[in-house]
């Protein structure tokens, strides 16, 4: 059986009233229901949103610890959490797939999001597709296996 940890990080569960014209109209509740339903028979899907950086960097060694492969959008600890980046770096130096996504592009918006300090350490980096980001990343992580 393989365990995907899908990982939000702030304001993510605000989907469908945050910004509905950068972010779309999907609720949080419709995407945490897309992606568990879109579970194989062979997989788990465990769908998590925090505003809290440490929760999410404890979820990340979860998936270390159990060696689940993990859909992360970091939201704003994009820009600046070494101490996530240095998380995810464990789980892919362990040659456990982390796709980092995101629902926007940041490139085409404000200059502060275009730096990432996850994407260097990630598997891979799916962007700008809306919700269908994730799904994007499930098929992905997929085609890994």
């Amino acid at each position: 059986m393989t365990s995907i940890l899908v990982l939000n990080g702030p304001n993510l569960s605000r989907l469908g009233s945050r910004e509905p014209d950068v972010y779309g109209s999907t609720s949080w509740s419709e995407l945490v229901e897309s992606l568990e339903s879109a579970a194989t028979p062979t997989e788990t899907i465990s769908v998590r949103q925090t505003n809290d950086e440490s929760e999410l960097i404890l979820w990340v060694h979860e998936a270390l610890d159990s060696r689940a492969e993990v859909i992360l959008n970091p939201a704003a600890f994009t820009h600046y959490s070494y101490a996530l980046r240095d998380a995810v770096a464990m789980v892919t130096g362990a040659q456990i797939p982390v796709i980092e996504v995101h629902i926007s592009n940041p490139h085409a918006r404000e200059e502060f999001r275009h730096t990432s300090v996850i994407s260097g350490v990630a598997s891979g980096v799916i962007a700008g597709f809306g919700v269908e980001s994730y799904h994007l990343a499930l098929a992905a992580l997929r085609s890994r296996r």
